[in-house]
């Protein structure tokens, strides 16, 4: 049994965050585990409120995990505060994880902040060097790189820019722009495009959670990093396809639709 990390938000409303994540590497039959960084009041409508995790409480859990069962793959995604930050680093730099997948996880699908915007530098020379993989959607590809995304090239562009401002693989997601939803790596030596058709649903919450925490569970199966961006691509897209119509806002993707529909096959 492979093993996955996720260190994370939770979203008591189950789409997102920490939850998203431990579904995910359930899906690929990965068994999860969490560090909590902070706990979020929200649902498919609105974040109410959230509370941070102490540094030292993030640090202890991070070290309860590691000395006892070892991930093989760890994704990260809300790292709020400068502190929370430094403790994540701080943790990763001692354990030294090999497969690191980060989802700079900015604002909420209701476009509520999730990150004090102070912290990004902090983000970027402290914990993004750490990580194999970057992930940002377009805003935040926009706020890592400072560039304005406009098109398939800026795209590039802006996962050039962060992967020489870290040293990271970065994997620009383009659901945020029109027509296809086509992402974008850059590995250091090249780039790769994966495209889906896009699904006209606004039921999307916890999508970038969602598709992070695929990718991480591919790298846990030791599967290489194009095949694993491609393979959590199509989960995640499936995801959407057969999204669940929850709550007012933006519902939750569908992490377990091929477990239901093999069920009701045999």
């Amino acid at each position: 049994m492979k093993k996955a990390l996720t260190i994370a938000g939770s979203d008591c409303s189950g789409g997102a965050g920490i939850q998203a994540d431990l579904k995910t590497f359930s899906a690929h039959g990965v068994f999860g585990m969490s560090v909590v960084t902070s706990v979020v009041a929200e649902n498919t409508v609105r974040v109410i409120s959230y509370q941070d995790i102490t540094p030292q409480i993030i640090q202890e859990q991070v070290d309860a995990v590691f000395e006892d069962i070892k991930p093989d793959a760890v994704k990260i995604g809300m790292l709020s505060t400068v502190e929370t930050m430094q403790a994540v680093a701080s943790s990763l730099k001692k354990w030294q994880p090999e497969k690191v997948v980060l989802d700079p996880v900015m604002y909420a699908k209701n476009g509520c902040a999730l990150m004090d915007p102070t912290s990004i530098d902090t983000l970027i020379e402290a914990v993004l060097p750490l990580a194999n993989l970057i992930t940002p959607n377009i805003p935040e590809a926009e706020k890592i790189s400072g560039l304005s995304i406009q098109s398939l090239e800026d795209m590039e562009i802006a996962a050039k820019k962060i992967y020489d401002l870290c040293g990271a693989a970065t994997l620009v997601k383009g659901g945020h722009k029109v027509g296809k939803a086509t992402d974008v790596l850059y590995d250091g030596q090249g780039f790769s495009q994966y495209t889906s058709e896009r699904i006209d649903t606004k039921n999307t919450h916890g999508t970038g959670c969602t598709f992070s925490s695929a990718i991480a569970s591919q790298l846990a199966l030791g599967i290489e990093l194009d095949e694993a961006v491609a393979k959590a691509k199509s989960y995640v897209t499936t995801a959407i396809r057969y999204s669940l119509p929850l709550g007012n806002g933006h519902g939750p993707t569908n992490h377990f639709y091929d477990l239901y529909q093999s069920g009701l096959k045999e």
